[in-house]
C-alpha cells in the first residue's frame, strides 16, 4: 500500500458524497455537462487571503502568479481579492487584461520575451521585469520607436536559493534574471535614459513548506535589496520579494507555518535599513492561494484486476493532472490526496490503482491506494488541482481535449 496525500480541510460530505460550495460534485458534474471536470471553490480561495491578509504585515502587497491557474472567473475574483497580477507570456498578459485587471498593477517575468511580446507590455504600461542586458536593450530600442515611457523593473539571480524549495530559481548558473552583480551599472543605465525605474524582482524557489527557510531568504532578499539600492543610487520603488510559500501535497506533508513566517517578516520590516524605507513590497503567490481550493473529478469507466491487483480506470489522467501523475518534474512518484467521491464517508476496504484513459504507463492518478471498493460509474477526486492542473498539464495529448472547469 501507498499512502494518499493529505485532504485539504474545507471539504465535506453530504449524503455520503464529497461536497463544494453546499452541493455534492455529482450535481456540479451534471450542471456542467460531464466529466472530467475541474471545480474550483469560491469561499476557498477568499479564505486563504484572508489568512494571509491576517498573518502578513499590513505594508506588504499580495500578488497572485496566474501561471497557477489561468481559468478567467479565477482570474475575475483574484483581481478583487490581491494587489497585482504576475505574469510570463503575452497570452497571459491578454488574460489578465480580459479580465479587467490594470495594467500598471501587472508585472510580466520570463526569459525568452519576443519582441512582440515587449511591444504589447509597453503599449499598456505593464511593467516589464527585464531578464536580460539584451532583453533590456531591445526593450529600450522598442519604446523609443513606440515614443512610449516603458515601466522597467530587473530580476535578479541572486547568490542564493530558497531552502527545501521544490523547484529552485537562484543561485547559481540559471537562465532567470540578471546575476546580482551586475545588476546595479544595468540599472543605473536604464534610470539614465529616462525610463520609469520600477525596482527590483527576487524570485528564489517554489513550493517551500519550512517557515524557517522561508524566513532565511525573505531576509536574504530584504538585505540583497538594501545592498543593490545604495548601488544603484537611487531609490527603490517596488520590491518583489518573490513567494515560495508551498502546500501539502504528499503522506507526511505539513502545512506551512504562516504565522510564524508573516511574525518574523513584520519584525524584518520593522527595521529595515533606510534604503527601503519608502520601498514597496509584495510577495508573488499562485499555488499557496488556489491550489487546495481545487479538485478534480474523472468517472470511473471500467474496473479490472490484472496479476491480482485491482485498477479503477477513469475517463481523465496526466492529460489533465501531469502533476498528480507524477510527470510534471517529480523524482519519485507519490500519491497526490484522493478519495472516491461518491463514496467519501465510506471505510477503505481494498487496494487499487487509479488510473487514466491513456495509452501510455504514465498515466497514473493514484498507485496501491487503500480506498472503498468503488465501481463503474463512481466519481474518483483528486484534491489539490486548483493550481497546476489545467493550466500545466497537455490536454490535447491523444485527442483527449481539455475538461471542464467551473467555479463554484
Amino acid at each position: 500500500m501507498k499512502p494518499l496525500g493529505p485532504i485539504p480541510a474545507g471539504f465535506e460530505p453530504i449524503d455520503g458524497e464529497l461536497s463544494i460550495g453546499g452541493r455534492t460534485v455529482g450535481a456540479w458534474v451534471e450542471e456542467a455537462g460531464g466529466t472530467p471536470l475541474f471545480l474550483y471553490s469560491h469561499d476557498l480561495i477568499r479564505r486563504r487571503v484572508d489568512l494571509l491578509r491576517r498573518t502578513m504585515p499590513d505594508r506588504l502587497r499580495i500578488h497572485y502568479a496566474i501561471k497557477a491557474n489561468s481559468y478567467r472567473p479565477i482570474l475575475e475574483l483574484m483581481r478583487a481579492l490581491v494587489d497585482g497580477f504576475d505574469i510570463a507570456s503575452a497570452g497571459e498578459l491578454r488574460m489578465a487584461l480580459e479580465a479587467g485587471q490594470n495594467p500598471a498593477l501587472i508585472s510580466f517575468a520570463g526569459p525568452g520575451k519576443r519582441d512582440e511580446e515587449l511591444e504589447l507590455a509597453i503599449r499598456h504600461g505593464v511593467t516589464l521585469n527585464l531578464e536580460s542586458e539584451g532583453e533590456a536593450h531591445r526593450a529600450l530600442d522598442i519604446a523609443e520607436k513606440l515614443g512610449a515611457t516603458p515601466r522597467l523593473a530587473i530580476r535578479v539571480n541572486p547568490s542564493f536559493e530558497l531552502r527545501g524549495s521544490g523547484m529552485k530559481m537562484g543561485g547559481g548558473a540559471k537562465p532567470f534574471g540578471i546575476d546580482q552583480d551586475r545588476v546595479a551599472q544595468l540599472a543605473r543605465s536604464l534610470i539614465a535614459t529616462g525610463a520609469e525605474w520600477r525596482g527590483l524582482h527576487i524570485f528564489t524557489g517554489s513550493q517551500a513548506l519550512d517557515a524557517s527557510a522561508i524566513i532565511e531568504t525573505q531576509a536574504n532578499v530584504l538585505g540583497l535589496a538594501a545592498r543593490l539600492t545604495g548601488e544603484i543610487g537611487s531609490p527603490l520603488p517596488h520590491l518583489n520579494m518573490g513567494g515560495g510559500f508551498g502546500i501539502p501535497y504528499f503522506h507526511g506533508d505539513q502545512p506551512l507555518d504562516v504565522d510564524v513566517v508573516g511574525g518574523a517578516l513584520a519584525a524584518r520590516i520593522a527595521s529595515l535599513p533606510a534604503e527601503l524605507s519608502n520601498t514597496e513590497l509584495a510577495i508573488e503567490l499562485g499555488r499557496y492561494l488556489v491550489g487546495e481550493a481545487g479538485v478534480y473529478l474523472a468517472r470511473i469507466v471500467d474496473r479490472k484486476e490484472s496479476h491480482g491487483q485491482v485498477f479503477l480506470v477513469t475517463d481523465g489522467g496526466l492529460h489533465h493532472q501531469l502533476a498528480a501523475s507524477g510527470n510534471f518534474g517529480t523524482v519519485v512518484r507519490r500519491n497526490y490526496p484522493a478519495a472516491i467521491a461518491t463514496r467519501f464517508d465510506a471505510e477503505p476496504v481494498e487496494e487499487a490503482n487509479i488510473v487514466g484513459c491513456l495509452c501510455t504507463p504514465l498515466d497514473r492518478l493514484a498507485d496501491q491506494a487503500l480506498v472503498p471498493r468503488a465501481e463503474v460509474g463512481d466519481l474518483v477526486a483528486i484534491f489539490c488541482a486548483g493550481a497546476y492542473g489545467a493550466s500545466a498539464s497537455p490536454f490535447t495529448f491523444l485527442g483527449q481535449g481539455p475538461a471542464h472547469e467551473k467555479l463554484v
